[in-house]
């Protein structure tokens, strides 16, 4: 906490506390802030205390949720239509219950709310942007570009309205300048961090979970949620053409080498469920190559990894799995393309692990190419051309390894994170409040005819 302010009131407000890079970023800066001395309580619409981080379930950070009472979709349908309402739900529940308590309100992902808060509390906004929802919408048909062209219009308005704007990268201040017509208001760049605490844990081989997993084999790592934007059939195609291309000699790609791809899953979720059906068809039907699955199953016994699985899919995998292949992988594959940032990079450099990326979005500001790691193409052979420089010693990876450390704790710490989101909190509540009373109206519409077309949209398909 600065030197003469009293505690602030910070209230966290993110749609669903489950596993990824958005969740993992929204927790490191509500500890951050309370590691600050200021008083935090976090909001959420979901909550699965077995599909989360654990300073959400083990009481280091107070976690309320409301608006789940609300389903994610109607029929597979509407999705951003129900991320929309739960979270007007939980925002008109703060302002019947929790009215002008907190002195900020930190929100990320959905904007939506922020007019609610500006017209009816004294609370000030501050809004995180990840990446423009534009363009994470595909838009195949006309039907779906009108469609979506109230929520994009409906993001954009409610995005500048709030008090303060920060982004996670260069990348996506340029893409949320792309996405709205009349451009983002003054964006402040504030890297995701790291806790360093929470990588510098020993391997805990005595860990059940860890024990599921251990292998004397070299293992290929990647970590991302199973959803097709990922991309994770490149790392599985690249790691196949080790063998396919003689990048390695048979036998010993056979007996040495595993590929893991862990990553967020949810069987609520039906993407991740078909995708990881795909990705294990791809592997058996198309590469010839031998697959196990670790499902996120609490408290039921599982099988550890049969010896001869040559691909491991780890879903929903915990701190302590994540410790263990962090520290005992030989390359991490990150294979999304214009990530607007990626915080899995960031978490392999920092444990020494050097990271293949590709070259575009956010790893283009966080990987450097040829020093901790490689900015490729996504080509499976450029991939597994750079696998095998890696692992047949062409690059130091040693040396790689403790560059990307030093590199990571010189940029991405916790500590100037939590720093630098402070000195922005403190300026905000020294600043006039300023309503926006002028477009409750031009908004209210805006709401209305999202709806309108998303029901339209519906009922054609």
């Amino acid at each position: 906490m600065s030197k003469g302010n009293a505690p602030l009131k910070v209230a966290f407000v993110h749609p669903d506390l489950g596993i990824g890079g958005a969740e993992r970023l929204v927790v490191d800066a509500a500890m951050g802030i309370q590691s600050k001395g200021h008083i935090v309580t976090m909001y959420t619409s979901h909550h699965d205390p077995n599909h989360c981080f654990d300073e959400t379930r083990n009481g280091m950070l107070r976690v309320c949720v409301i608006g789940n009472f609300l389903p994610r979709s109607l029929f597979g349908r509407f999705y951003i239509v129900f991320a929309v309402l739960r979270q007007l739900a939980l925002v008109i529940w703060l302002l019947f219950h929790e009215k002008n308590t907190y002195d900020v309100i930190f929100l990320d992902q959905l904007s939506s709310c922020i007019p609610l808060l500006k017209w009816f509390s004294s609370t000030k906004v501050l809004f995180y942007g990840h990446f423009p929802d534009a363009f994470l919408s595909k838009r195949e048909s006309i039907l779906k570009k009108l469609y979506r062209l109230p929520f994009d219009k409906m993001e954009e308005v409610t995005t500048n309205m709030a008090d303060t704007i920060a982004v996670n990268s260069q990348f996506s201040a340029s893409m949320f300048n792309k996405a709205f017509s009349s451009g983002l208001k003054q964006a402040t760049v504030l890297y995701p961090p790291i806790n360093f605490a929470c990588y510098d844990n020993s391997v805990d081989m005595s860990d059940p979970t860890v024990k599921l997993i251990e292998t004397n084999k070299k293992i290929i790592v990647s970590i991302n949620r199973f959803e097709r934007k990922k991309n994770i059939e490149l790392a599985l195609r690249a790691f196949a053409l080790l063998e396919k291309n003689n990048l390695l000699p048979k036998d010993d790609f056979q007996q040495n080498y595993r590929l893991v791809l862990a990553g967020g899953y949810d069987k609520r979720v039906v993407e991740n469920v078909e995708y990881l059906k795909e990705l294990d068809t791809l592997a058996t039907k198309i590469f010839g190559l031998k697959t196990f699955t670790i499902y996120p199953s609490p408290g039921i016994q599982q099988q550890h990894v049969p010896e001869d699985a040559q691909v491991v899919f780890l879903c929903s995998f915990n701190d302590a799995q994540r410790t263990y292949l962090l520290n005992r992988s030989i390359v991490l594959l990150y294979t999304p393309s214009n990530e607007h940032f990626g915080i899995v990079p960031i978490e392999a450099m920092y444990t020494r692990l050097p990271v293949i990326a590709t070259n575009s979005g956010g790893p283009l500001e966080t990987v450097i190419d040829k020093v901790t790691g490689f900015n490729l193409p996504p080509e499976p052979e450029k991939w597994a051309e750079g696998i095998k420089d890696l692992t047949l010693g062409k690059y130091d990876r040693a040396k790689m390894g403790e560059v990307g450390r030093e590199y990571v704790k010189s940029k991405f710490s916790l500590e100037a994170f939590s720093d630098q989101l402070e000195d922005m909190m403190v300026q905000l509540v020294s600043t006039p409040n300023d309503h926006h009373f002028g477009g409750p109206l031009a908004f209210i519409l805006v709401v209305v005819f999202g709806l309108l077309s998303a029901f339209i949209y519906s009922y054609f398909q």
